[in-house]
């Protein structure tokens, strides 16, 4: 049937039964990312299946990761560079469609990942089959991307799912447990892993018959007067959470849909092209492409040597200091797999963090049996015997460079050879707390973000004698707790803490100027920060931002703004009143007058101080490169990703433009404004 074919991918195998077997295993990869070669051998079998018309068509994944991860994005970077979008999305459409149209019954059998071009792939065939692995995992993230499915996965999703299964899919880019899938009718069998092939075999010849309340649904709510209808319902949604102005991606998706329906198919589709090609030209796409491939150069931080050889594994973690940020690092690495022992003075001072831990791991974890486990793996340890079996020890005490000097101390001759000592303090330069240290090779800062589970950055701090080893091997930790390593220099407030300091005492200094916290805010929000610096401060502590502010001030020989001043009872969010008064964890903001007018340069007021900040970071080498310190901005403070970073959005607003209106604002409100070194290499 596929004599002549030259295919490096791709395996055939026609069975007696007259089913064919297609099984990806891309050569060049460990994942089956679909590339323009894979995708050009797949339009030859495909071809040949039309002519041949075998019984049935099964298409599986050799690669043990899983089925299809999605598009190779960085040879989608290649084709964007050569405005050859469209017709490569068009190309791929139309593969797809062929397969659908195929006159015999097709299916995918889905392990592992199974994202957005591989969804899409799975879409096209006629039913899919899963396996209920515990990675296994099936969803259309392209919004994430800043673009949306445009292989026909933004058409057949609401034909197969109804729209609001399968709006919900892809406006927030989840991605779904096979159970869940099954639930919403993406695939229609879900079995034990050993038994995928088989079972997808079987549904080729004997087929399925989907169930007629989903048939029903996804029949009505595709209806011209239902997608007016559900279409508003969607875009409110949406507009709660991401700005048109900065994410138009759902917003077109919700319009192409609202607009051609899926009745008839090659009209969406052409739609779904241009609009996804257009989206995919824009800045904020292609800000979001460089976002994930950052992500990627940060998770391969940890990788083999030259040789080959991948890191000694960090196994064991030993956490001395069971507070709020202690005991969360240590709740966490034994989520991820680890064996943490948890150090504090007494008992007394760890079970809060225990506590913590169980609730946590009653949230994330289902299985009662996995839950024990996990629990079982994160042991108190009042004496800190754990010392000496650790890996890597953790201190997470108060900030005060004494205290941690004489822990290092205590610590050091128990520590076994070769194991890592680590300071997780947020300020004090390494240079002050390496001096002394029985081993400065294998002493380095790792400095994690409250909260742990949530933030993924961790910054790896360095010190002119820390050995590179040591530096690799704690970035492999960073990989193996999932979270993204960025190696910094030691100097006081590192990197994210650094930046940010002269961006939130700003929002103070305009607070206490009479400017209402929530305008402030606001501003903030529509620059496309996460969260405003007013509530950002309640929620890490006045306390806490006094404290990183005296040292950043005192870095930079200037004053700390007036209005950082940390009273008894009004630390922030932790108190219940700060800036803001907090109920049940939510911040209540005053109404602000209807005539109230924001100061004109609020937002430069704002921003600026952070992006000057980075790009004196940049030039006195805190961070390697530019790609490196956009990364543990974005990742650490949630700067407006679509923007792509700070140095990547001066470089796009122009540093010559905004250098003069830092020259503006200096002359204006003061010398902290002063643009720093940096801005002439940019």
């Amino acid at each position: 049937m596929f004599e002549g074919l030259r295919l490096q991918h791709w395996r055939t195998q026609l069975r007696a039964d007259g089913i064919v077997v297609l099984t990806l295993d891309r050569a060049d990869q460990n994942v089956n990312a679909l590339s323009r070669g894979v995708l050009d051998e797949l339009g030859q079998l495909v071809e040949r299946l039309a002519i041949e018309k075998p019984k049935g068509a099964v298409f599986v994944s050799a690669k043990k990761a899983g089925f299809i991860p999605g598009a190779d994005i960085k040879g989608f970077e290649e084709i964007d560079a050569k405005g050859q979008i469209f017709d490569w999305i068009r190309s791929g459409q139309l593969l797809f469609d062929r397969i659908a149209r195929l006159p015999f019954p097709t299916v995918a059998a889905i392990h592992g990942h199974c994202l957005g071009g591989g969804t899409e792939l799975a879409l096209a065939c006629r039913y899919r089959v899963a396996s209920n692995a515990e990675n296994t995992r099936i969803g259309l993230p392209e919004v994430k991307l800043g673009i949306y499915p445009g292989w026909g996965g933004s058409v057949r999703a609401p034909r197969l799912l109804g729209a609001p299964a399968a709006m919900d899919l892809m406006l927030t880019g989840r991605a779904l447990r096979a159970a869940q899938a099954r639930a919403i009718g993406l695939v229609d069998k879900v079995v034990e892993g050993p038994l995928l092939e088989d079972a997808a075999i079987e549904l080729a010849k004997k087929g399925t018959t989907r169930p007629l309340k989903q048939r029903l649904l996804a029949f009505a709510s595709n209806l011209w007067p239902a997608r007016q209808v559900l279409a508003h319902m969607m875009v409110k949604q949406v507009s709660r959470k991401a700005r048109k102005e900065h994410y138009p991606a759902p917003y077109a998706m919700i319009e192409a849909w609202r607009r051609n329906g899926v009745g008839n198919v090659d009209r969406a589709l052409l739609a779904e092209a241009k609009a996804v090609s257009k989206l995919a030209g824009g800045p904020t796409a292609r800000n979001l492409v460089r976002v994930f491939l950052l992500m990627e150069r940060l998770k391969g931080l940890g990788g083999k040597d030259a040789g080959g050889a991948p890191p000694p594994a960090i196994e064991h973690v030993h956490v001395v200091g069971a507070g709020v940020m202690g005991g969360d690092i240590a709740a966490w690495a034994a989520f991820r797999g680890l064996t943490v022992t948890l150090q504090d003075r007494e008992m007394r001072f760890i079970e809060p963090a225990l506590k913590r831990a169980d609730e946590f791991y009653a949230k994330k974890i289902k299985d009662e049996a996995k839950r024990a486990e996990t629990r079982a793996r994160l042991q108190a340890d009042v004496e800190g015997t754990g010392v000496a079996r650790a890996d890597l020890v953790i201190e997470a005490i108060f900030e005060d460079a004494e205290a941690k000097q004489a822990l290092f101390q205590k610590a050091e001759a128990a520590m076994k050879p070769g194991a890592i000592l680590a300071t997780n303090t947020s300020s004090i330069a390494l240079e002050v707390l390496r001096e002394g240290r029985k081993d400065p090779a294998r002493f380095a800062g790792l400095h994690f973000f409250n909260p742990v589970a949530l933030m993924p950055l961790v910054e790896i701090v360095q010190h002119d004698g820390l050995d590179a080893e040591t530096t690799r091997r704690l970035a492999a930790f960073c990989k193996a707790i999932d979270k993204l390593p960025v190696p910094v220099a030691g100097t006081p407030g590192f990197l994210v803490n650094r930046i940010l300091a002269p961006y939130m005492q700003e929002a103070v200094t305009l607070f206490r100027e009479g400017v209402p916290g929530p305008v402030i805010d606001k501003a903030a929000l529509k620059f496309g920060m996460p969260m405003g610096p007013i509530e950002l401060i309640d929620t890490v502590g006045l306390d806490v931002a006094a404290s990183v502010g005296r040292i950043m001030a005192a870095f930079h020989g200037q004053p700390l703004p007036e209005g950082l001043v940390v009273e008894e009872g009004r630390r922030g969010k932790k108190d219940g009143q700060g800036l803001y008064k907090w109920v049940d964890g939510k911040a209540v903001k005053p109404e602000v007058p209807a005539d109230y007018k924001a100061p004109d340069d609020l937002e430069d007021r704002l921003i600026l101080p952070l992006v000057n900040e980075a790009v004196s970071c940049l030039a006195d080498g805190t961070v390697a490169d530019a790609d490196l310190l956009d990364a543990g901005v974005i990742f650490g403070t949630g700067f407006a990703p679509f923007r792509g970073g700070p140095i990547t959005h001066a470089r796009s607003e122009g540093p010559a433009k905004l250098k003069g209106r830092l020259e503006a604002l200096a002359a204006r409100h003061g010398e902290r404004f002063k643009p720093r070194p940096g801005w002439d290499a940019l």
